[in-house]
C-alpha cells in the first residue's frame, strides 16, 4: 500500500464486479436451458424413432396375421347356381387354397347348364345375346339350372385397366351381397359390352349396373368393387378352370370362353351361337335322362 492513498475501491468498481457476476449467472442459466432443450430434443427424437419402428412392427404383424382372402359367398363351386324363379343357391364361402365343392346334383328332369364366361370376351357377348332369353325362361320355369363361372382370360386386353378381372370381381361382389340379382347383373354386362383393347367400364359404372340390375346392399357392393376384394379369388378360380379338373364334365379343363356344358357335355357350337344349337343340346340331355320317353319333359322350346 502506498501511503497517502485510500484503501477504498474506486467509485463504480463494485458495480462492475456485480454486473460481471450477474452476466455470468445469466450465461450459466442460459447454458443450462440450452442443455435441457438439447436433451429434450434428443429424447423426443429417440421416442419418435421408437414409435416409427413400433409402427412398422405393428403394421407388419397385422399384415402377417390377416386372414387369407376367402372366396365369395354362394360360389363354393367357383360359380353361382341360379335355379327356379331365378333364385341363387346359397352356399358357404371357400377358404383361400381350399378346393371348390361341386354343386349338388339337380333333381331328375332338371337340366344342368354351366357357363364359363369372360365379360370382355366378344364370343361370350354373342352367346349371351342369342341365348339369354331362352336360358332365362328354362331356369325361371324350373326346366334347368344355370351355373355361371366368371373367369378372367383377357385381363391384359383392356388398355391397362384389367377390365376382365375387375368385372369378374364385381360379379363376385354381387354374388356375395345380392345373389338373387346376379343373373340380371350378369346379363347387364353384355349390354353395350366393351370391346377388347378399350378400357371397359369403370368401377363406378360396374356398381351402377349392379344397382340397375336390382342388387341391394349397394354400399357394400361399392366398397367390394372399389377395394377389388375378390380379385385374388378370381385369379385362383381362373387358374383352376384352366388346369382342371372340371367336376362331372366330359372335358378335363377349360380352353376357351365361353365354355358351355349341358349335363356335363361340352356344347359344340358354331361361331354364330345359334340358339337352336343350345336348345337341341338341352333336349338331347333331357332325352338321355328319360330314355324311352317319346317326349322328354321338360322339353325346352327352341
Amino acid at each position: 500500500m502506498t501511503y497517502g492513498e485510500s484503501d477504498r475501491p474506486e467509485p463504480g468498481a463494485n458495480d462492475a464486479r456485480e454486473a460481471a457476476k450477474e452476466r455470468a449467472r445469466e450465461l450459466r442459466t442460459q447454458h443450462k436451458k440450452q442443455e435441457r432443450r438439447r436433451r429434450l430434443v434428443l429424447q423426443l427424437s429417440v421416442v419418435g424413432v421408437s414409435l416409427v419402428v413400433l409402427g412398422v412392427v405393428v403394421v407388419t404383424l397385422v399384415t402377417m396375421n390377416q386372414s387369407p382372402t376367402r372366396g365369395p359367398l354362394n360360389m363354393a363351386s367357383d360359380g353361382i347356381k341360379i335355379g327356379q324363379d331365378l333364385k341363387a343357391v346359397r352356399t358357404v364361402a371357400i377358404k383361400s387354397g381350399e378346393t371348390p365343392a361341386p354343386s349338388e346334383a339337380n333333381p331328375d328332369g332338371v337340366i344342368d347348364i354351366q357357363l364359363y364366361v369372360d365379360y370382355l370376351c366378344a364370343n361370350c357377348g354373342t352367346f349371351e345375346q342369342n341365348n339369354s332369353e331362352q336360358l332365362r325362361k328354362w331356369v325361371e320355369d324350373g326346366a334347368a339350372t344355370l351355373e355361371i363361372h366368371p373367369i378372367a382370360l383377357l385381363t391384359t386386353k383392356s388398355n391397362g385397366t384389367q377390365y376382365s378381372l375387375r368385372a369378374a370381381n364385381a360379379a363376385a361382389c354381387v354374388a356375395e351381397y345380392s345373389p338373387d340379382a346376379f343373373l340380371a347383373f350378369h346379363e347387364s354386362l353384355f349390354v353395350a359390352q366393351p370391346e377388347e383393347g378399350t378400357e371397359g367400364l369403370s368401377d363406378e359404372e360396374l356398381v351402377d349396373r349392379a344397382e340397375l340390375a336390382g342388387a341391394t346392399s349397394i354400399a357394400r357392393i361399392d366398397a367390394c368393387v372399389t377395394s377389388k376384394r375378390f380379385v385374388p379369388w378370381v385369379q385362383a378360380a381362373t387358374v383352376r378352370a384352366l388346369n382342371g379338373p372340371i367336376p362331372g364334365a366330359d372335358i378335363p379343363a377349360i380352353t376357351t370362353a365361353p365354355t358351355i356344358l349341358v349335363d356335363g357335355k361340352q356344347l359344340a357350337y358354331t361361331k354364330d351361337f345359334d340358339p337352336q344349337e343350345l336348345a337341341l343340346a338341352v333336349t338331347d340331355a333331357a332325352g338321355d335322362q328319360y330314355t324311352g320317353t317319346p317326349t322328354p319333359s321338360p322339353t325346352p322350346t327352341p
